[in-house]
């Protein structure tokens, strides 16, 4: 039986990643401490093979036994989190990074890394391919997650060519489905709250910025196919059809059914213009590509929230 380390096990994607491990046939050690992760996420988890450690991968990790995979998924995700958990943000990108390289060097596993395509910034090639370096201000707001994570992609790689560690490392596009906070400050939940409980749906800036929105269980059967491939560059994924901000308030107040109405703020600090993954590699070298169409991605999400506002 394989064992696994997932850091920031608790959170959406990582809450997710675990049970789809556990399902295949690994012992799974999730570890978090809970400053954005939830117990509430791996609550329904009852196998025995399945260990919760609260521990902040900032510092030291002491791990006994031998592990066979870690997945660094460890950091605060949302821009409500980075802007109120900037050194936060950072430590984990860098220490926490470091530290769980260092776990797998001294464990000799597969290490692999959850970068973002954050990392594009504010792109000037689109859809961004891997091979793009991106457009990013380092000094700017934003940039303690896009900064933290390209120091990650370059701490991991360094530990791939300086002591052959068997590295991976995937670009998480937007991403949603159950699990996601209620308060998480993305696109999906601020709508689908609002729309929930009667609020004006906030569109930043004129609702023209683009994303590529890829449901969570296409997202971790892509992440556990490049874990087991033989690639270390980093590897796309997410799902390639755009659409804009305002689309998709709009699709919200329709499978909602709400009656809210849609207000314009202004653009935060670099915020992307637009965000769509080339998956190119990831259809040749992993054989995958998303498969959850929106409505039904949607509708699960949906369900979800409803769950949470009514017993909240």
């Amino acid at each position: 039986m394989p064992r696994t380390l997932v850091t920031g096990g608790a959170g959406f994607l990582g809450s997710h990643l675990c049970e789809y491990l556990l399902n295949k046939g690994h012992e799974v050690v999730c570890m978090d401490n809970l400053i954005t992760g939830s117990k509430q996420n791996i609550s329904e988890i009852k196998s025995g093979d399945f260990h919760f450690v609260n521990h902040n991968v900032s510092e030291f990790i002491d791990m006994d036994g031998e592990l066979d995979y870690i997945l660094h998924f460890a950091s605060p995700a949302s821009p409500v989190d980075y802007l109120e958990l900037p050194i936060q943000t950072l430590k984990v990108g860098a220490l926490g990074t470091h530290n769980a390289l260092g776990v797998a060097k001294a464990k000799n596993a597969t290490f692999l890394l959850a970068s973002t395509s954050e990392v594009y910034g504010d792109p000037l090639v689109h859809p961004q391919p891997e091979e793009y370096w991106g457009n990013v201000n380092p000094i700017g707001p934003r940039g303690v997650y896009d900064e933290a994570k390209r120091f990650a992609e370059a701490i991991t790689m360094a530990y791939h060519r300086t002591h052959g560690i068997n590295t991976k490392i995937v670009r998480i596009f937007n991403t949603y489905g159950p699990r996601m906070r209620i308060r998480d400050g993305r696109a999906i939940p601020n709508f689908l709250k609002q729309a929930l409980t009667g609020e004006d749906l906030t569109i930043y800036g004129n609702g023209s910025q683009t994303r590529s929105f890829c449901y969570v269980s296409d997202l971790v059967e892509g992440i556990y196919r490049l874990l087991m491939s033989d690639q270390h560059e980093p590897v796309n994924i997410g799902n390639p059809i755009e659409m804009t901000i305002q689309q998709m308030a709009d699709k919200i107040l329709q499978a909602t059914q709400s009656k809210s109405k849609i207000v314009k703020l202004p653009l935060p600090e670099d915020d992307p213009k637009t965000r769509q993954p080339n998956i190119t590699l990831a259809k040749k070298l992993l054989d995958w590509e998303p498969k959850v169409s929106l409505d039904e991605g949607l509708g699960s999400t949906l369900e979800y929230f409803k769950q949470q506002i009514n017993s909240s």
